[in-house]
């Protein structure tokens, strides 16, 4: 999985300050980022840099420390929010061909969607399970790290010029219905119908710190380990593994696998190609410590 991400090369002054940044986020506001991918960091932090007018990662630093407010702004470039509904239609058309007649057998549906950024995400379940008959069995936990994000994905509105592309991800994800049935155009926007979050419970959670707070059925959580290193990646896939029932689903991005995880061994390849896995029979702990 480290592959998907290729750190750049930084000076050991950089490196340092980057430290000492993530560090002081952690122990003044109680969010660690220390786990995630350097490269990227690196990145999104010049960015950062640029915004707020600092030469310095050390100045940023400095800043932060004493204003609350900017680091509310720069959480926006600390997470990466970027998604679309139904994106990469082939993963939604196999959990609706493939793994949804499975999850008929149970009575009742948890659902953990793991970095659901602004909702584009749960939106597609909550659509996809609609149309498949799942949805009044199931409830649906919509976590992520940034407060903005949930409050995007629980008001459900999205740019009208984004519409096309997401119908057409749902046409070709195998979409029973039009798009259209369920959202209303306003203000220059697309509202999702609020029934669908009826069953939906958003809540922050921080794959770095936090622990399994339900048992589930499906994990869906695509394009998030890509910005973790290896040590937060085996965190997170062990945090899906406890959640997961025998027999649940996890669902990753097309760029992440379980290949060099520790985890490994209490996955079965469901469909490899559209990264969807099965949890087996192996204790998770044993396989942990192995």
């Amino acid at each position: 999985m480290d592959a998907a991400v290729i750190d750049d090369v930084f000076s050991p002054q950089e490196e340092i300050e980057l430290d000492l940044l993530l560090e002081a986020i952690w122990r003044h506001y109680q969010y660690d980022f220390r786990g995630y991918a350097r490269g990227s960091l690196h990145r999104r932090m010049e960015r950062a840099c640029q915004r707020f007018g600092c030469e310095s990662l050390s100045q940023l630093q400095h800043r932060l420390l004493r204003d609350p407010a900017m680091f509310a702004e720069l959480m926006g470039f600390l997470t990466i929010q970027v998604s679309e509904m139904f994106r990469d239609p082939a993963y939604f058309r196999a959990l609706r061909e493939k793994v949804v007649p499975h999850l008929r057998t149970w009575p009742s549906l948890k659902v953990w969607i793991a970095g659901c950024a602004n909702g584009e995400e749960f939106y597609s379940l909550a659509i996809l399970f609609r149309e498949e008959g799942l949805e009044d069995r199931t409830i649906f936990y919509c976590t992520d790290i940034s407060p903005a994000a949930l409050a995007k994905a629980e008001a459900g509105i999205f740019d009208l010029e984004r519409i096309a592309q997401f119908t057409d991800n749902h046409r070709q994800s195998g979409g029973r219905s039009s798009l259209s049935d369920y959202y209303t155009a306003a203000y220059g926007g697309a509202v999702f119908d609020k029934s669908l979050r009826a069953r939906a419970v958003f809540a922050e959670h921080s794959l770095a710190t936090d622990q399994v707070f339900a048992e589930a059925q499906l994990v869906s959580s695509r394009n998030v380990l890509i910005y973790f290193d290896r040590t937060l990646q085996d965190r997170a896939l062990g945090l899906f593994g406890e959640s997961l029932v025998r027999g649940g689903f996890l669902g990753l991005g097309a760029r992440e696998t379980l290949r060099f995880s520790r985890y490994s061994e209490a996955f079965s390849d469901f469909e490899a190609g559209e990264r969807i896995y099965r949890r087996n029979t192996a204790e998770l702990q044993a396989t942990a410590d192995a």
